[in-house]
């Protein structure tokens, strides 16, 4: 019986993003919760185990989100962000004007990081 909750939990999330065309995050939130009821979790229960469930994830991404926001800005400022899309654009072309901003985004979106050997 549980898994056949959980599988309509699934189909309903499926159906709110697809067709009812509402946000993930809320999405996420509401069959969270209707899951819970539907599985019998006491209600304050499943409240901590979704707020325990945000917290550690963004816990766990806020120090790469926020370094990467920096790192972002600090690029942006100093114009190398602008240097190499006017580069890749030269080396492209017009015509394939598509093809060197996916380059440029792939260039700046590499993060760098030092290996120990």
């Amino acid at each position: 019986m549980h898994l056949f909750i959980v599988l309509i939990g699934i189909l309903l999330l499926i159906a709110l993003i697809t067709w009812g065309k509402v946000n993930a995050f809320l999405a996420f939130l509401i069959v969270s919760i209707f899951t819970g009821l539907l599985l019998g979790i006491p209600v304050g229960s499943i409240t901590r185990s979704v707020y325990k469930g945000i917290g550690d994830t963004l816990g766990q991404l806020s120090i790469v989100i926020v370094l990467g926001a920096m790192l972002g800005k600090l690029v942006a400022e100093s114009g190398a962000a602008q240097r190499i899309a006017g580069v890749m654009m030269s080396l492209f072309g017009e015509k394939y004007i598509q093809w060197a901003l996916m380059v440029t985004g792939f260039i700046i979106g590499i993060p760098y990081s030092k290996r120990k050997k």
